[in-house]
């Protein structure tokens, strides 16, 4: 029987996918619920498995190739129990391809180790009684290769000369240049910046907060909160409290433009920017106003590692009112974010920097932060977008404020 696999249904914002890799090959079997090709969207990549006990018979679309929702991707044959019961017995046959010996065993798992890297059983020195093969030596084995194999790469490379000194190199005039295309994450992003700056009028107010208070906090309590909430305490959750009740205070920052309409959102769902190996994603706080500190910080924790492993769903990514990025974690003191469309407003975070400033008369060293507004002037004032900064510096350095709702 022959199974169709097409592509799943994706949502309105996302027109198409492209083919990313095909994790099985035609004439390769695959199991139920197993990963089978990989696509990609302009925010995430999707995992397409498969939905049959089968083998891969036709592939209709290379790796590189752009597909619709519904296309026909490839076609499975169905293994029927017969089928699977006769692949089991291979299996085993083919076990039994490496024998044992009279002075030692190979156990099960490990010749079938033994079979999948393609290893010579002589080459593996057993560990168990009377010298018996265990999977644990197999594994052995094989680091010990890929560390000697590694260290040769280094003695090699570390013997070469690097290239813009090798006699002759002036004068070849060689130089390298490589081309990869864009991921469809990148070129979405640069789109998407590009739409944000033709379309909307874009200015960046600056200020800077004290950071003491909140660190005094944090510290007084990190180990405390880790203990009973199973999180770090880190400070975007403080960044986040504090960005919704300057929201509160200025719904214009809140709101986007739809048309001639102004829409104020009566919600509140936070944006935080994360970098992830593909690029910069944004997924949302929804509901931000509901989190509390262990909230917001466990689900950002979440979201990073979702990012790391491409397990970002396109709902983890859509909607947002506003948004929060923090150049701060590469070093960033001063930056203009840009604002990311429908959205009127962005908040850019930067390191953490000892500065001498003035108080009671006196000069002090206090940890500072830069901040950035990035906001559309076509519905925020420019007077209202400094206020709502000088909102969040007065709650971050009274974080009491937050508690008190004032």
């Amino acid at each position: 029987m022959t199974v169709e696999v097409n592509v799943p249904d994706l949502p309105e914002s996302v027109t198409d996918a492209t083919v990313v890799v095909w994790r099985k090959q035609e004439g390769e079997s695959v199991k139920r619920d197993e990963p089978l090709v990989d696509l990609e969207t302009d925010k995430v990549v999707l995992e397409v498995p498969s939905p049959i006990n089968g083998v891969v018979s036709k592939i209709h679309h290379a790796e590189g190739e752009v597909v619709n929702a519904g296309q026909l991707l490839a076609e499975l044959k169905e293994l029927n129990a017969k089928e699977t019961k006769h692949d089991a017995a291979n299996k085993i046959n083919t076990l039994e391809l490496i024998p044992d010996s009279a002075d030692r065993v190979i156990t099960a798992s490990a010749k079938k180790m033994i079979i999948e890297n393609q290893l010579d059983a002589d080459d593996i020195v057993g560990s168990g009684k009377s010298g018996r093969v265990l999977k644990e030596d197999v594994i052995s084995f094989i680091e010990n290769k890929k560390s000697a194999i590694n260290n040769i790469s280094k003695i090699v490379k570390a013997k070469q000369p690097e290239t813009d000194s090798l006699p002759g190199n002036e004068l070849t005039g060689e130089r390298i240049e490589k081309r990869v295309p864009m991921t469809r994450l990148r070129a979405r992003v640069a789109e998407r910046l590009l739409e944000a700056q033709q379309n909307a009028a874009i200015l960046t107010t600056f200020n800077e907060v004290n950071m003491q208070p909140v660190m005094d906090l944090r510290n007084k309590y990190k180990d405390l909160f880790l203990k009973k909430h199973g999180v770090k305490l880190g400070f975007m959750s403080f960044f986040v409290k504090a960005s919704i009740e300057a929201l509160k205070r200025f719904p214009a920052v809140n709101a986007s433009i739809d048309g001639n309409d102004i829409v104020y959102h009566g919600f509140f769902d936070l944006g935080v920017a994360i970098a992830s190996p593909r690029g910069l994603v944004v997924p949302v706080l929804r509901n931000a106003d509901q989190m509390s500190l262990a909230d917001i910080e466990r689900n950002i924790s979440e979201y990073v590692d979702k990012a790391k492993t491409n397990q970002l769903a396109i709902e983890d990514m859509t909607g947002g009112t506003f948004s929060l990025t923090n150049g701060g974690v590469f070093g960033s003191m001063m930056s203009t974010p840009i604002i990311n469309p429908p959205q009127s407003g962005i908040l850019g975070m930067h390191k953490i920097q000892p500065r001498a400033v003035v108080e009671d008369g006196e000069i002090v060293a206090r940890p500072m932060m830069y901040l950035a507004l990035s906001y559309d002037h076509r519905i925020i004032d420019g007077a209202e977008a400094v206020q709502f900064l000088v909102a969040i510096k007065d709650v971050l350095e009274d974080p009491a404020r937050m508690i008190m709702g004032v």
